[in-house]
């Protein structure tokens, strides 16, 4: 399992949110490729972006820090999510040298898309499901819809999707740690690897992880954490290593 630190994007800057609330916004840093950096320096291996604005926006706000970040760590696989809805924005986003777009309220709005984008964009399509109490959120979390998570990611998994990235949005941004039995959940019902996230806070959670064994739970996005120092990201990297060889 891999450790993948967060960077959220808002209005050119890194932040943190509350449970995906734009005004409960923390500023950690108005330069995203510093950042990124520290986090290539501490031996990422994998970033997760998302465009918070453009989450809420339905396109793109974002995209320039994101394309500099993939044009300065062309080695560094890098998925990035919020505001994508269309074929353009995907191929743009590839163009740059990111690895994988994340679909979120598109594909829960309009499923037929993730089959038809996965079609074009073999192997670079992941779906966000973000989730409180078993139901799917769309629009930035802002809206909770009547679909269950696991019979969505079975039939995004049918239509070919690369990974889900699974978030419990009671849990994220509050270091209350992540919610294992959920990520297991999922994890098990289907075939394809899962990204936790939304809670990781320490070492504990990423025992708890490893220890579901549910053989592709295979990264964990972490962001508060990081930026708030009860998580290190080369020691938490190097743990989640050891227990994945045990």
């Amino acid at each position: 399992m891999i450790l993948i630190p967060a960077i959220d994007l808002k209005d050119g800057k890194c932040v943190r949110l509350r449970q995906g609330v734009m005004e409960d916004d923390t500023v950690f840093s108005d330069d995203p490729l510093e950042v990124a950096q520290r986090w290539v320096d501490a031996g990422a291996r994998r970033l997760h972006m998302v465009d918070l604005n453009g989450a809420f926006a339905g396109r793109p706000v974002n995209a320039e820090p994101v394309k500099r970040i993939a044009e300065a760590f062309p080695e560094l696989p890098i998925q990035i999510g919020g505001g994508i809805r269309d074929a353009d924005t995907i191929e743009a986003y590839l163009d740059a040298g990111v690895q994988w777009c994340i679909l979120g309220t598109k594909a829960v709005r309009e499923p037929h898309f993730v089959s038809e984008i996965c079609l074009q964009f073999s192997s670079h399509i992941i779906v966000g499901l973000d989730a409180k109490d078993g139901k799917v959120a769309v629009e930035g979390w802002s809206k909770l819809s009547r679909h269950d998570v696991i019979d969505m990611a079975q039939h995004f998994e049918n239509d070919g999707v690369d990974a889900i990235v699974y978030t419990d949005i009671s849990r994220d941004g509050m270091m209350q740690g992540v919610n294992v039995e959920a990520t297991a959940k999922l994890a098990n019902a289907v075939r394809i690897p899962v990204v936790a996230s939304g809670g990781i806070t320490n070492m504990d959670d990423i025992r708890a992880l490893c220890a579901a064994d549910t053989g592709n739970i295979v990264g964990a996005i972490t962001g508060r954490a990081l930026y708030e120092g009860t998580l290190d990201l080369t020691e938490a990297q190097r743990l989640a290593d050891e227990l994945s060889e045990d």
